[in-house]
């Protein structure tokens, strides 16, 4: 087995072969595999191993008690993954690199993973396509937008910024928002019809200096560290792997750039699953705090906007994140704190 530095320095004896043992079971490192690669439901590892729910419970319990594995609820969801903060989770990781990644069984099994988060994004997809000209309206379903766009400028400033880049841009709406502080602005969307009603709307305001482009948010078409502001407003509970999104928005976040992530602290409304294409229901501070640290930024601040009282039962909370790059030299020391400078409650 190949050596990292971080081996397993932290594992005992009889933790080491209890999770070697939990390990060593042909499911259990298949489902090791998938996710190294993300976060999975149970239901979502049953329709990709093809065995039944009470049998991947079982091994994913084992796999937790062992501490390969860590889960987290969302909602009446479960999710699991593999974390490379605690001894057992860097053992795991250790393990499934020395897989031979053409192994039949587990081709197999990336192909439905790939296939299951195609299926889900084109329903997301759809839904924007079918609502475009109403998505600005359907946010305000939720907290004030006023009151979201006014902290969104609090939070990352006036600038200016050279090359600001909105991901998920849907309507363009925060290209609009922000137009006065940046000389270039450029949007990315997966969905043509949300682009095409984007490009409508910057045409009519004048945003001359703003422009949309058709693009994947887990592989921009961008080189490293160029945009000096990014904003992904209200993106990652769209998606099937945020965290991914988040390093790559990351891979192009320019040296003293600023991110600013715009999403739904967690909730327990199930239906907007169904209604509104929701792949996940929100995300905690501490969640998102660490996928930024893991993709070497530190954050800089946490802010909720919590509803009013008197608000419909639907009203969510909005959290907002600020984070920076960080240098080399801090690097470490903050992956091992993970810790946010600053938490703010508006209400």
């Amino acid at each position: 087995m190949t050596q990292t530095p971080d081996a397993t320095p932290e594992l005992s004896t009889d933790d080491l072969v209890t999770a070697l043992k939990a390990a060593a079971e042909p499911t259990r490192l298949r489902i090791l595999l998938l996710l190294a690669s993300g976060e999975l439901n149970v239901k979502d590892l049953t329709l990709i191993l093809g065995q039944s729910q009470p049998r991947i419970s079982r091994h994913l319990k084992l796999l937790s008690e062992a501490g390969l594995v860590e889960r987290f609820r969302e909602g009446s969801w479960v999710y699991f993954h593999i974390s490379d903060r605690s001894a057992g989770g860097r053992l795991a990781l250790q393990l499934v690199a020395d897989v031979a990644p053409n192994d039949p069984a587990l081709r197999r099994d990336r192909e439905r993973a790939e296939a299951l988060k195609r299926e889900r994004e084109t329903t997301a997809q759809n839904f924007f396509e079918k609502n475009a000209a109403e998505w600005d309206s359907m946010r305000t379903l939720h907290i004030s937008e006023e009151a979201v766009e006014a902290a969104m400028r609090e939070q990352l400033g006036a600038g200016p910024f050279k090359f600001f880049v909105d991901l998920g841009t849907g309507t363009g709406r925060t290209l609009d928002l922000f137009a006065d502080t940046y000389a270039r602005g450029l949007g990315i969307d997966v969905n043509q019809a949300m682009l095409a009603y984007a490009r409508a709307k910057l045409t009519k305001g004048g945003r001359t200096h703003a422009q949309v482009r058709h693009g994947d948010i887990y592989a921009l078409s961008l080189a490293d560290r160029q945009a000096d502001g990014i904003v992904m407003h209200q993106v990652l509970h769209f998606l099937s792997d945020p965290q991914l999104a988040i390093r790559e928005a990351a891979r192009v976040l320019a040296p003293d750039g600023k991110l600013l992530i715009v999403d739904f602290a967690p909730h327990d409304l199930e239906f907007l699953r169904e209604t509104q294409a929701h792949e996940r229901l929100g995300f905690s501070h501490e969640q998102v705090a660490g996928w930024l640290t893991d993709a070497g930024l530190t954050v800089e601040s946490v802010r909720d906007l919590t509803p009013k009282k008197g608000d419909a039962p639907e009203k969510l909370t909005v959290t907002l994140w600020t984070a920076k790059r960080l240098d080399a030299a801090r690097s470490s020391h903050a992956k091992r704190t993970r810790t946010p400078e600053t938490y703010e409650e508006a209400h």
